[in-house]
Formats: structure tokens, sequence, C-alpha cells
């Protein structure tokens, strides 16, 4: 196996949806060569989709030299309004709506926000219909607690 396996890297969905940190790191730390080692791996494990929730697309023009399908739906800070997390639900509801796509979402990092989008997704996407079922799944699976910020993102039910 090649590659470096980006930093909180983990599945939602196996196959299907998985959470990452910024490729190549974030702010100061980000390193081309570290972007191209991630990138190598996200290959090597069947991503073909980047869904980005960075401000800016940073890293576009790398995604799509290697083949990704790229897409951005910036959300900074934490969103104030329904309409920013449905917009991220959207997106993933078209990206993986491709046969057999398999997309990764990041952002800088791993943090409550993209906690409780992926909850919601959960919700969103009619595979959980308990808040709380939800909750303790992305807790699970990003491995540690998600807070107020996050868990104010989660609808009620689908």
């Amino acid at each position: 196996m090649t590659g470096l396996e980006p930093r909180g890297f983990r599945w939602v969905i196996a196959g299907r949806l998985a959470v990452s940190e910024r490729i190549g790191g974030s702010g100061f730390q980000h390193r081309r060569v570290r972007r191209e080692e991630e990138i190598a791996w996200l290959k090597e494990q069947g991503i073909d989709t980047v869904l980005s929730l960075l401000p800016a697309s940073q890293n576009r023009a790398a995604y799509e030299a290697a083949g990704f399908t790229f897409r951005s739906v910036p959300v900074e800070g934490a969103p104030e309004e329904a309409a920013e997390v449905e917009a991220v639900f959207e997106a993933l509801d078209e990206l993986l709506a491709v046969p057999h796509a398999s997309v990764l979402m990041h952002r800088d990092s791993v943090d409550d926000v993209v906690a409780g989008i992926l909850a919601g997704y959960l919700i969103h996407a009619s595979m959980l219909d308990d808040p709380i079922i939800a909750t303790s799944v992305i807790q699970e699976i990003i491995g540690r607690p998600m807070g107020p910020e996050g868990r104010r993102l989660i609808p009620a039910s689908s």
C-alpha cells in the first residue's frame, strides 16, 4: 500500500462516505508532498469524489488532476441557518446518487460541526430515524463526544 492516510480519516458509510481533515494538512501545516501522498492513499481506498466544506476551493486543481470529482459547499464557522446544513445534505445526496461513488467530505478538522452534519445526514437520508442514535453512531465513528455546536445541527427526524 502506498500513500499516507489523511488525519482523522473514518468511514461513515463503508465504501461510500468518509470524512477526514483537510488533505495535506491545514493552515501553515499544509504540505504539497503530504497532499500528494494522501491523495494516493485515498485513491487506493476507492475514493473518487471530494466534498470540501472549506471556505475556498483549496486543492481543487490537485483533486481534479488526480481524477476526483470535486464539489465545494463552504461552511464557515458554525452554520446559523438550516439552509447552510441543507446545502451540504443536498450535495451529499447528489454525489452519492452516482452508482458506486465513494465520497470524502473534509474540512480543516473533524470538529463538532462536521460531526453534527454527518449525524444530521444519517437522519436526512433516512438511514437512522432517531437523533440520539445518530449522535451516538457518529461519536463512535469519530472517536470522541460531540458538543452542543454539533448536536444543534441534527434534524429531529427525516
